[in-house]
């Protein structure tokens, strides 16, 4: 017969949850940045594609359009990440016709709130 010992640690539940968030941000990241390599546009938020193909004329407002955004009220937010910095673009300035052209890794992040 064989035994094995088995030594565990005691791990605070604070810690343990700090961790598992730890990882679960890492995987995001990781995941996130596969898709940026592929020179595509990310769509975070209530839309029913997450990822877009990045192409030349690629705005903003086709992005959000393409994506199918399907929030139950109009966006009150949305962000552009891009290459590190963000911005916070403002609905309103996109109705109005001040969309962004968009880059190869860009990620939007579209809120109701």
């Amino acid at each position: 017969m064989i035994s094995a010992l088995v030594v565990t640690g005691c791990v605070s539940k604070s810690t343990a949850n700090a961790r598992a968030h730890k990882a679960y941000l890492a995987g995001q990241a990781a995941a996130l940045n596969s898709m940026n390599t592929r020179t595509n546009i990310v769509i975070l938020g209530d839309v029913q594609n997450h990822e877009l193909p990045w192409t030349d004329d690629l705005t903003l407002a086709r992005a959000i359009v393409a994506a199918g955004y399907d929030g139950l009220h109009d966006p009150k937010r949305i962000i552009l990440q891009r290459q590190g910095e963000q911005a916070d673009i403002d609905p309103k300035d996109l109705l109005r016709g001040g969309d962004v052209p968009l880059e190869p890794g860009d990620i939007i992040t579209v809120n109701e709130r």
